[in-house]
C-alpha cells in the first residue's frame, strides 16, 4: 500500500476587525506605531475606557448593513463575524464550490449581547406585549455561524460555542480535529464579541478589574509593573480559512510564506472559584505542554509568545508564572495587541493569533514589549505559540508555524 501524503493544516487566509482596523495594512500600521484605540462611548459613563471599531471598520459595517435588510436586524456581532468571515475568504481564494462543504466554527463568549439586552429591557418594561417572533433566534448562540453560513452560502457543518474567553482557540482546535480527522476539507475558525454594552460594563466593574485609567492614558496595561488591576474592554472579531493541504497543493500555492496551525493544546483546572484562577496558572501550564507534545517541541522550538494577559494583576501573574514553569526563567519574547485593542472576551484568542500570523509575515520585526521577562535577541520569528484563557478554569495554546518550502 502507498504511504498517505504528509498533510498540513495552512492558514490559507485572514480577516480581522477591531478597534486598529479592518484591513491587513492598516491592522500592521498600527502595530508598527503601537497606537492605542481607546475612547470613551456616550452610553456608557464617561469615565470609562473602551476599544470600539475603528472608523475604517465601522464605514464597512454599515456599507454591510446596506447590502441587506435583515442584516440590520441581528446583533453586532454577528455583523462583526460576517466582516471578519468575508475578509478570510476573500484573502484564501476559496470559489463558491469550494465552500459548499467547508465547515464553520465560530465562538463568541457572550454571543448577541446588545439584542439580547434590548430585547430583555422591552420586556421587563411591558411583559404583556408580544414579543417579535425574531426575539429567539436573534439571540441565540447559533445565530451567529449560522448567518455567516448564509452569507457566505457554505453548507458544510456549522457549530457556535463559548467557552468563556478561551472559545476563540478552542473553535481553532475543533475545525483542527475535522481537518485532521478527514472528515472535512476547508474550515473557518474564529470569534466574535459586541461587549460595549452597559449592563457587560457593569458586570466586569463588578468584579473590581476594570481599569481606571483615562482612555487617552494606556487604559490597559497587560503584564503591567505597577500590578494594578488594567482589563479594558474592547470588541472585534478574527476568523481563519483553514485548509488541510499536500506537499504538493503548497507547493502550488503563489510565492510566500505559508503559515500552519501546527497544535492546539487544551487546559483545564480546578479554579479556586468561578472567575479565579491559580497562583500557578495550571491550566495555562497545561494547555502549553499539550501544545508541544502534540507538535513534538521542545520549549527551546518557540521563537514567541502572544500572551493572554488581560490586564488583571491575578490572571497575568498566573501567566508568567505558568510560562516561567515551561519554558523556565529566561523566557521567549513576549507581545501583546491588549494594550492596544483591550480585551475582546471570546474573540480575543482569534485577535492574538492573527497578531501572531503578522509577526510570522512581518518582513520588518516589531519590538516585544515585555523585555523584563526575557533575555532574548530574537528579531524574526518561525514559530509562536498564543494563549488564552477564561473564566471557570480553562485554557487553551495555539502554535503557528512559518513552513519552510
Amino acid at each position: 500500500m502507498k504511504p498517505a501524503e504528509q498533510e498540513w493544516i495552512v492558514i490559507r487566509g485572514v480577516g480581522s476587525v477591531s478597534g486598529i482596523g479592518c484591513t491587513p495594512e492598516e491592522i500592521r500600521q498600527a502595530y508598527l506605531q503601537n497606537k492605542p484605540a481607546f475612547t470613551t462611548l456616550p452610553h456608557l459613563d464617561e469615565t470609562t475606557p473602551v476599544s470600539p471599531l475603528s472608523p475604517s471598520a465601522e464605514i464597512s459595517l454599515q456599507a454591510l448593513l446596506q447590502e441587506e435588510s435583515a442584516y440590520a436586524t441581528v446583533d453586532r456581532s454577528v455583523q462583526l463575524a460576517i466582516l471578519a468571515a468575508r475578509q478570510a475568504v476573500a484573502a484564501a481564494g476559496w470559489k463558491s464550490e469550494e465552500l459548499e462543504a467547508t465547515g464553520i466554527n465560530i465562538g463568541s463568549s457572550r454571543g448577541a449581547t446588545s439584542l439580547f439586552e434590548q430585547s430583555h429591557t422591552d420586556f421587563l418594561a411591558n411583559p404583556l406585549k408580544r414579543l417579535p417572533p425574531a426575539t429567539s433566534p436573534s439571540t441565540t448562540l447559533g445565530n451567529v455561524a449560522s448567518w455567516v453560513a448564509h452569507d457566505l452560502q457554505a453548507s458544510g457543518p456549522v457549530i457556535s460555542h463559548s467557552v468563556t474567553c478561551s472559545t476563540a482557540l478552542q473553535a481553532i482546535a475543533n475545525g483542527l480535529a475535522w481537518l485532521k480527522s478527514g472528515m472535512a476539507k476547508r474550515f473557518i475558525v474564529g470569534g466574535t464579541e459586541a461587549p460595549l454594552t452597559p449592563f457587560t460594563i457593569a458586570q466586569m466593574k463588578a468584579l473590581g478589574i476594570y481599569s481606571k485609567y483615562a482612555a487617552d492614558n494606556s487604559p490597559c496595561r497587560p503584564l503591567n509593573p505597577e500590578k494594578q488591576n488594567s482589563f479594558v474592554l474592547g470588541e472585534g472579531a478574527a476568523f481563519f480559512a483553514l485548509e488541510r493541504m499536500t506537499k504538493s497543493e503548497i507547493t502550488a500555492l503563489p510565492a510566500g510564506s505559508v503559515i500552519t496551525v501546527e497544535a492546539v493544546g487544551l487546559g483545564f483546572e480546578l479554579s479556586p472559584s468561578k472567575t479565579g484562577i491559580t497562583r500557578e496558572g495550571l491550566h495555562f501550564q497545561k494547555a502549553m505542554r499539550e501544545a508541544l507534545r502534540q507538535a513534538s517541541l521542545s520549549p527551546s522550538d518557540i521563537d514567541a509568545i502572544v500572551v493572554h494577559a488581560p490586564g488583571t494583576r491575578a490572571g497575568d501573574v498566573a501567566e508568567i508564572n505558568a510560562m516561567r514553569s515551561v519554558f523556565g526563567e529566561s523566557l521567549p519574547p513576549l507581545f501583546s495587541n491588549k494594550q492596544l485593542i483591550g480585551h475582546t472576551l471570546g474573540a480575543s484568542g482569534a485577535l492574538s493569533a492573527d497578531f501572531a500570523f503578522t509577526l510570522l509575515q512581518q518582513a520588518e520585526s516589531l519590538s516585544p514589549l515585555y523585555s523584563s521577562y526575557q533575555n532574548s535577541t530574537i528579531t524574526s520569528y518561525s514559530r509562536i505559540i498564543v494563549n488564552a484563557a477564561g473564566f471557570g478554569g480553562n485554557s487553551g495554546c495555539v502554535v503557528l508555524n512559518k513552513l519552510v518550502r
